[in-house]
């Protein structure tokens, strides 16, 4: 069972990516995102390749309904895939497979589109709804809360055991790649707490990364002074 939202900031340009799964590591297999280009959810029964290849046709100007499109008349067994795009104009498509497993669903919006399968009930999208009801919040704040949404809403038909984001900016890697792994009862919540705990300093790892010379210290022994 695995619940995906992925989506483009209007406002800042940032694309992100956040996913639940009752397996352990979702996001290492599920979540694929790329600066200037968009993201990519490949889940259900996962085949991890579909997101770089997703990534690529994006990469070359295709829309996000054109990449998917081309991923699914070429990739192999593609009937057991759901897959979700959004691009970097913000364009979104979806995709479920006739295989896709148990009560499932796809919903989209301006710049956003969640997929799920294996849920409770097809309310669950009601995660697109809080994306879009928080357009001033960080990217991050507003993918925690359209999962939290998505909890609330009824979430998945067992319990959820990882959760992972990814946001993607100018940079050339993620300024956001956070990942709960593991969790007997709540890596959403955890999640959350990371994203709490992250978010105050992720500018400053991209400064540190861009200007040494300029980054904050930390104030650990060893650490630069400022």
């Amino acid at each position: 069972m695995t619940f995906s939202i992925s989506a483009r900031c209007a406002r800042t340009g940032e694309i992100g990516i956040a996913v639940s799964s009752s397996s352990p590591a979702v996001a290492a297999r599920c979540a694929h995102a790329r600066a200037g280009v968009g993201a990519v959810a490949t889940q259900n029964i996962t085949d991890p390749t579909l997101g770089p290849g997703g990534l690529d046709l994006l990469a070359a100007g295709l829309s996000a309904e054109a990449a998917l499109a081309r991923l699914t008349a070429s990739a192999k067994h593609v009937e057991y895939r759901q897959l979700a795009l959004v691009d970097a104009h913000g364009g979104t498509a979806a995709f479920s497979g006739a295989h896709t497993l148990g009560t499932h669903t796809t919903a989209q919006g301006p710049g956003v589109v969640a997929a799920g399968n294996l849920l409770r009930t097809r309310d669950v999208p009601a995660a697109v709804a809080a994306f879009l009801d928080a357009p001033a919040l960080p990217l991050g704040s507003r993918l925690i809360a359209a999962m939290q949404a998505a909890v609330a809403a009824g979430g998945e038909e067992g319990p959820v055991h990882s959760a992972g984001m990814l946001v993607v900016r100018e940079v050339a890697w993620p300024v956001a790649d956070l990942r709960v792994d593991w969790h007997e009862t709540d890596p959403i919540g955890a999640l959350a707490d990371l994203w709490s705990l992250w978010q105050p300093q992720m500018d400053a790892y991209v400064t540190r990364a861009l200007n040494p010379a300029g980054a904050p210290s930390y104030g650990v022994p060893g650490d630069q002074k400022t």
